[in-house]
This record gives C-alpha cells, structure tokens and sequence, in this order.
C-alpha cells in the first residue's frame, strides 16, 4: 500500500495476509489512455515520499452508526469549506514532486464531489496510482466506464455494511442503500475492474461474519483477502459526546476481540511471531514511535496531518500557509521527537514492552481523552488480551511491570 511498510493495527483482521504484508493488484488487461509526464514528479534527488491521503470531504450519503468522521450529505458548511479543485490538484502535484507514487482519496464519501473526476484524472496524468475507498453507491456506468478507460492502477476498496438489506441499511441509516451498493459493486464486477471488499464487525453483522468472508472469497481477484474493521475508534474531531457514547456502546469487548482475532489459531499465532519479530521496539517515552509520516495526509479542509486520524491542533499546518516539503522534513519531524511529560504515561505505555504491538498512539489518545499521550484504556486492554493469549504475560499481569520482556518475546518466537 505504501513504499515503506506500515505499521499494522490489531484492529483490521485480514484472512489472506497473515504477515500483514501490502496487497498487489493483479494485471487488470486495462490499456491506459494517458500517460505520466516524468518531467514533473521526483524533482528532489531522493523522494521524500510515498503517498499521499487526500480526504476529498467529509460528507456522506450514508450516516453510519459508527462512523469516526462522517458529516451529512447535505452540510453547506462543511461543503463551502472544503478545498477547491486547483487545492486539490496543487497537493497532489506537491506530493509528487516529493516522490509519491500513490494518492488514496477518501472521505466521508469522496464520489460526492462534483469535480471528482477531474480530481481523479490529474492524479492519473501525474502518473500516479489512485486508491478509492467508497461505499460504491454513486459508482454509476460512467463512472465505472471511466476506471476501466483510465485505471486507478489499484484495488477500489468498497466497504461493506452487511450481506442482507436489512442488516445493510440498519448501519448506513440509508433506505436504498444496500440496493445502490449492489448495483456499484456489479458496474465494477462487470468491467473487470479489480476491488477490495472490506467489512466492519457491528453488533447489527455480527452474525454475518462468515457470510461475509465466504461472500469477498468468491469475488474475482479477491481470492481469501476478506477483511473487517474490528475495534471501533471514536469520532475523530471529537465532537460529539452523544455519538461517542453510541460508538462506544457498539464496542467489541477485547475478549470478544480475542475470539474473531483467533477463529484460525495456528494462522493467528503465525501472524503473532511475524508481528512480534519486526515491530515490538524497546520502551520509550516518545510520543510518536509509528512510520505513518513516510505519507502525507490532508484533510477535506486543507490540513496537512501526520495521520488522517490525529486533528489535534498543535500537529497540523494549513496547507494555505505551509508546503508539504516544510511539514516532511521539518514539521513532522519535530512531532516525532516529542517526549511525555505525562505521569500516567511515563509510568505505563513509556514502560510497555507491547508499545509496539498495542494500537494505542497519539491519535488514539486525542480521540478518548482531547491529549496526545493519555493512555487509553480500551485499546491497552485488546492489547494485554492478546498477550495473555500468547502466554507473554500472565492472568493479572500488567507489561509495564515485566522485566524479561525479551526473554518471553524470545521463547514465543521459538
């Protein structure tokens, strides 16, 4: 997905990819009808990056139950603030002169914008790839007409919401949704064009879970990559209380977690010792320890963030007023070289030897708590529930209070 491999969270359960590695998209048999212009990208001797998140908007023609970021449809006030078309494409051509290869362009939903297939083609025209994460409701013959005529040259990743119409639109609060989707889906299918389906585990599709996995399995090209967002992240601008709650109430607890995670034992335990021998990282009380910045991401407003998921003030420029060249080598670095002053954290994550194994990060901590280094108690329980399933710490142990932690690390690996 990236040059530089990513981090993986624990929350996103891939059936195929037990080692998490990056998905390649097979030879669609597309011819494309433009072509790069080699004069504009890499300009810098060394590229600086490897992709670039553009969150087109924040609006949806769905309203998720869950969702950590979706506005309505409709907002005129979300809509008159998102970034205009040239933005866009200057952003863009910033991110590929710095060496970007690939553009994913997400939301909300981000075929709501009128001007997406200009957006979309000068991507192209740059020669880079373009990832689509959508719902697949406003993937119309034409639209799909154009991704077989100029291929995104990746996956169209399609989230799913349930295998029936009952269960479907009882998540997306959208009467004709499920039918929209389908037909999207088929527009897709029926031109060959490659996808990605991807599902999230609600307490509405829970019962669903192996319909889902048997249902992408069968999909052209998607072989056994079925995967589902597992542990819900709250809303990322924090604010709503009242959605919080909501989202929070629909939680997976980490012992039920647990029991999806290892449906396949000997997989999962494979997919442990891999995690375990390339990410796990001596305790440390930086802030920030994961690679997320060998991308950039912007938001619908023109914010330029470390990840799409952290909107804390203190670690985001105006791309108005700042170059994505100053956020690489300056901005970002300075965030990654932040150290906590936090007691509770100085005495927990900064002691952790499952640092790197736990989804707890700066974007987690700005989600529950409106701070960048408060441990969150959620995401530190998935993490200690795996572990005592891998016999790393015992029942009532806590990590930060292990001391062999390289020993036990050693022995599971073994």
């Amino acid at each position: 997905m990236v040059v530089e491999k990513e981090r993986p969270g624990k929350h996103e359960i891939n059936q195929r990819n037990p080692d998490m590695e990056s998905r390649k998209q097979k030879d669609s048999g597309h011819t494309l009808s433009i072509h790069a212009r080699p004069d504009i990208l890499w300009k810098s001797s060394q590229p600086l990056l490897g992709a670039i998140d553009i969150e087109l908007t924040e609006r949806c023609n769905n309203n998720c139950v869950h969702c950590c970021i979706n506005l309505p449809e409709h907002d005129t006030a979300a809509c008159a603030k998102e970034m205009t078309t040239e933005h866009c494409k200057d952003l863009i051509r910033q991110a590929a002169e710095l060496g970007a290869l690939t553009v994913r362009m997400t939301g909300g939903e981000p075929l709501l914008r009128d001007d997406f297939v200009d957006i979309y083609l000068y991507a192209r025209r740059l020669g880079m790839k373009v990832m689509i994460f959508t719902n697949g409701r406003l993937i119309t013959p034409s639209m799909a007409d154009l991704f077989a005529r100029v291929p995104p040259l990746e996956a169209i990743e399609l989230t799913v919401y349930g295998m029936r119409k009952a269960t479907y639109e009882s998540v997306t609060g959208k009467k004709g949704s499920f039918e929209e989707f389908q037909s999207g889906l088929k527009n897709l299918l029926d031109r060959n064009i490659p996808v990605y389906v991807k599902g999230t585990l609600l307490p509405a599709n829970r019962h669903e879970i192996n319909d889902f996995i048997a249902w992408a399995q069968s999909l052209p090209r998607m072989d056994d990559l079925a995967s589902f967002v597992m542990f819900l992240e709250l809303r990322h601008r924090r604010d709503s209380e009242r959605k919080n709650k909501r989202i929070a109430k629909m939680r997976l607890s980490p012992e039920e977690g647990l029991k999806v995670l290892t449906m396949q034992p000997e997989l999962y335990r494979k997919e442990m010792k891999k995690f375990f021998d390339h990410f796990m990282m001596k305790p440390t009380d930086l802030v920030f320890t994961c690679n997320a910045a060998n991308r950039v991401c912007i938001d619908a407003y023109g914010n330029i963030q470390y990840c799409l998921a952290l909107r804390h003030p203190d670690t985001v420029l105006d791309s108005r007023r700042y170059s994505l060249e100053y956020a690489v080598k300056e901005f970002f670095p300075k965030l990654r070289g932040m150290r906590s002053r936090n007691a509770d954290f100085l005495s927990r994550c900064a002691r952790c030897f499952l640092r790197g194994f736990c989804d707890q990060c700066p974007a987690k901590s700005w989600n529950e708590s409106g701070t960048l280094d408060q441990p969150a108690d959620y995401w530190c329980r998935i993490a200690h529930e795996q572990a005592r399933y891998l016999n790393i710490i015992g029942n009532g142990e806590n990590a930060w209070e292990v001391k062999n932690w390289r020993d036990r690390i050693k022995r599971m690996a073994e």
